[in-house]
């Protein structure tokens, strides 16, 4: 997903049970893709490849194996931002929220044991917006800590973290958006202003479990790491709880960060172990863990 960018920040970014069918399934005019008639074809065999490869395995390879699928894709930011609040596919170019959603998304449909694009999409709003309804910028799942709570409520991720080894907890006011309207242009309409400030009302002195940059070198939390996990590094900055986020790939046992980097420009796996990564990241203050359910 991308969520939330702020462009005086280069690279901070940040982002959150069934429902029913969706009416814009049989509709692709409801749809916003990258390019329709290539995407739905190479969703399909994707999906189809997936069923192959993964689909008697857990969850977590899934998701792993579909972010693999990704790699050396540019890197691009801000392409959910349009006009108006629209479902946006985009299979070719990803930012870190978006490459995560993608991921879960597809990962999620094999789960199912579907391999259509339209049930892709499905699961694609329903993992991107609140209650996987579209109803304005403010709809979408921006603030990480509010795509955990709102997806975890509906069974489609756990928040693992508090489970692992290291784990602490920490409180923090999640306001970042409206302190920054200016940088989202969505944010102009005071309604949409106005439903984000109630949104974020929620998240004064939000507390939630994290695991510091200085214990992310423990080797029991290693073994506890799965590939395929998200990882969300939390952030120091004011009012932002996440600032990236990227999926554990386990090099001769280390943790690595498969993520959509701004640096590289693409999709890569990086060299530095994720407990490296950490440390020479300034602004980040530990990491949060999802996995998915199904």
């Amino acid at each position: 997903m991308q969520n939330i960018v702020d462009k005086s920040i280069k690279g901070i970014m940040i982002l959150a049970g069934l429902v029913p069918a969706m009416s814009y399934a049989a509709n692709t005019d409801e749809i916003l893709f990258h390019n329709e008639q290539n995407d739905t074809v190479a969703i399909n065999r994707l999906l189809s490849d997936g069923l192959e490869a993964v689909g008697n395995k857990p969850g977590n390879a899934k998701v792993l194996y579909f972010s693999e699928k990704f790699l050396n894709s540019p890197y691009v930011s801000g392409t959910l931002e349009n006009e108006s609040e629209t479902l946006t596919v985009n299979i070719d170019e990803f930012d870190c929220t978006t490459l995560v959603e993608n991921a879960l998304a597809f990962a999620y449909t094999l789960g199912e044991g579907r391999t259509s694009w339209r049930d892709f999409v499905f699961n694609l709003q329903r993992l991107r917006y609140r209650g996987g309804e579209i109803n304005g910028f403010s709809s979408r799942l921006h603030y990480i800590s509010d795509f955990i709570i709102d997806n975890s409520y509906r069974g489609n991720i756990k928040d693992i973290t508090s489970q692992l080894t290291g784990s602490d907890y920490t409180v923090k006011t999640i306001d970042y958006m409206t302190r920054h309207k200016d940088v989202y242009p969505a944010l102009a309409d005071s309604a949409q202003y106005t439903h984000m400030r109630k949104i974020e009302s929620g998240y004064r002195s939000h507390r939630f479990p994290f695991i510091k940059s200085s214990k992310t070198g423990l080797r029991n939390l290693w073994q506890e790491l799965q590939d395929g996990d998200v990882i969300c590094i939390t952030s120091k900055i004011p009012g932002l709880d996440v600032q990236h986020l990227g999926i554990v790939k386990k090099i001769n046992g280390v943790p690595h960060l498969l993520h959509a980097s701004s640096t590289a420009k693409k999709v890569i796996i990086d060299q530095t172990p994720l407990h490296e990564y950490l440390r020479k990241n300034r602004n980040a203050s530990g990491i949060r863990v999802i996995r998915i359910s199904n």
